[in-house]
C-alpha cells in the first residue's frame, strides 16, 4: 500500500566514495588474513599508537575513578567547554610556554581532533567555499560534502565545488594558497599523511592570504609535538595576524596515547569573525561555543584529568619519551626504506613515512603487493586524494620490534 513519502535521507551521503579509507584498508587486510591465516601481518597502516599510557597518565585515571566513587568528590555533568584545571594547564604548558596568550574561554575541550574538524563545519553557512591541500586527511572533505557544499565526484576523485591545491614533491608537500576564491582552508601541519611540517615564512603567507581575502584557516596541529626542530612553528598562533583568521586544533592521541581514551581542544579566538547575510560581523567564538553547548556535554571528568598530567614534569618526561619513541622508528623506516630504493619524503617531524611506489604501480596494487609479498599494511596514498596517486603512507606507531622486522621484510623483497 502506498503511505507516500517516506523518512527522506540527506542525499549528500551518496555523494560519498564507495567507503571511508581506513575501514576499506581493515577489509582487505580482513580477507587476506582469512586467506593466509598463519601470515604474520605487521599494520604500520592506520596511525594508532601502540605503546601503553604513560605511568602518571594511569595514576591521575585511578585518583579520579576513585573521585567519582566517593559521595564528596563525584562530578556529573560538567563544562561543556572544558574544566578550568586542564584549561589553565593547556593554556601555560602549550601556549604561553611558546610565548602565545590565549585566554581561558577560547579553549574548548573535545573528545577527539576528528571529531571537531567534521563538527566544525556546521557554523559555516552552505554555500561556504572550502580548500584543501591534496592529498588531505579525508574527514576535511568528507564532512564538507556530507553537509552539502560540494556538488558531486568528477572523473580525477575530485568534487566538484571544491578547491584543491595539489601537494607533490615539486612543491615539497606544502602548496601555496589558492588564487581563486575560497572562504575556508584546512590546513595540517605537521601534515598527514605526508609528514612534512610548515615553515613560520610559509605559514605567514597563508596568514597573509587569509586576513587579504576574508578568510578562515583552521588549523589542524594534531602531531605538533613530533616536531624535533626547536625554531619550527608548533602553533599558528606564532604566526603575526593569525588570532584574526584562524582556529587551531591539537589532540591527545598521539603526544600521549590518547587515541583509545580521547581527548583533544579546539582553539577560538574572541579576535575571529565571519559574517552573515546582512553583512554583520558575526564572533565565530560565540558560535563554536552555542554549537557546543547545544550538542556536547563535555569530555569525561577521568578523562580531563588524565589529559592535565601530560602537563606535570613527569607527565612531560614520560609522554616525551614515548615520542622520541614512534620518531625513532621513523628514522629506521625512512632510512631503511632509503636503503631498499624508494623514495622517501617525512619521518623527521612526523611519525608519517611518505615514499613513492615503485615499477608505476598504482597506491591501491602497491597496498596489495606489499601485503601479500611482506605481509605489511600500509595507506595507499590515493585515499587521501588524487594527488596522493603513485604513493604510500607507513606509519612509525608500532613495536621496535615489527618496525624492523617490516623493514627487513620489505628490504628483502623490493632491494635493489
Amino acid at each position: 500500500m502506498f503511505r507516500g513519502l517516506m523518512a527522506q535521507i540527506n542525499e549528500n551521503f551518496q555523494k560519498l566514495q564507495a567507503g571511508y579509507l581506513f575501514p576499506e584498508i581493515g577489509r582487505r587486510v580482513a580477507a587476506f588474513q582469512q586467506s593466509n591465516p598463519k601470515a604474520p601481518v605487521i599494520r604500520l597502516g592506520i596511525g594508532d599508537v601502540t605503546e601503553p599510557l604513560a605511568p602518571s597518565i594511569v595514576s591521575a585515571l585511578h585518583n579520579a575513578v576513585d573521585e567519582m566513587g566517593q559521595r564528596a568528590d563525584f562530578k556529573g555533568y560538567g563544562p561543556e567547554q572544558g574544566y578550568g584545571f586542564l584549561i589553565d594547564a593547556i593554556r601555560e604548558g602549550d601556549y604561553k610556554s611558546r610565548g602565545i596568550d590565549i585566554a581561558g574561554d577560547e579553549v574548548f575541550v573535545s573528545d577527539g581532533s576528528k571529531c571537531d574538524s567534521g563538527n566544525i563545519q556546521e557554523i559555516f553557512g552552505s554555500d561556504t567555499i572550502i580548500a584543501v591541500t591534496d592529498p588531505v586527511y579525508p574527514v576535511y572533505v568528507d564532512s564538507n560534502v556530507m553537509a552539502g557544499r560540494t556538488g558531486e565526484v568528477n572523473e580525477q576523485g575530485r568534487y566538484e565545488g571544491m578547491v584543491y591545491l595539489p601537494a607533490t614533491a615539486e612543491n615539497y608537500f606544502m602548496p601555496e594558497p589558492p588564487t581563486e576564491k575560497a572562504d575556508i582552508a584546512f590546513l595540517c601541519s605537521p601534515n598527514n599523511p605526508t609528514g612534512t611540517v610548515a615553515t613560520r615564512e610559509y605559514l605567514q603567507r597563508w596568514v597573509n592570504w587569509a586576513r587579504s581575502n576574508d578568510a578562515i584557516i583552521i588549523f589542524d596541529a594534531a602531531y605538533e609535538a613530533f616536531i624535533t626542530d626547536p625554531d619550527l612553528p608548533r602553533s599558528i598562533y606564532e604566526i603575526d595576524g593569525a588570532r584574526e583568521c584562524a582556529i587551531e586544533m591539537r589532540s591527545f592521541s598521539k603526544r600521549a596515547g590518547f587515541t583509545g581514551v580521547r581527548c583533544a581542544f579546539t582553539i577560538v579566538p574572541k579576535e575571529l569573525t565571519g559574517s552573515n547575510s546582512k553583512g554583520e560581523r558575526v564572533s565565530i567564538n560565540s558560535l563554536w561555543n552555542r554549537r557546543q553547548c547545544t550538542k556536547f556535554n563535555g569530555a569525561s571528568y577521568v578523562v580531563q584529568r588524565a589529559a592535565a598530567a601530560v602537563y606535570t614534569d613527569q607527565g612531560l618526561k614520560e609522554t616525551g619519551e614515548q615520542v622520541a619513541f614512534y620518531m625513532e622508528n621513523a628514522r629506521l623506516l625512512r632510512e631503511g626504506l632509503s636503503q631498499a630504493g624508494f623514495t622517501i619524503y617525512g619521518g623527521e617531524h612526523a611519525p608519517y613515512i611518505w615514499m613513492a611506489t615503485r615499477n608505476g604501480l598504482s597506491s591501491w596494487d602497491f597496498f596489495d603487493k606489499m601485503l601479500s609479498n611482506c605481509h605489511v599494511v600500509g595507506t595507499p596514498g590515493s585515499g587521501f586524494g588524487p594527488s596522493g596517486e603513485g604513493f604510500f603512507r607507513l606509519s612509525a606507531f608500532n613495536s621496535r620490534q615489527n618496525v624492523e622486522e617490516a623493514i627487513g621484510r620489505i628490504q628483502k623483497h623490493f632491494g635493489r
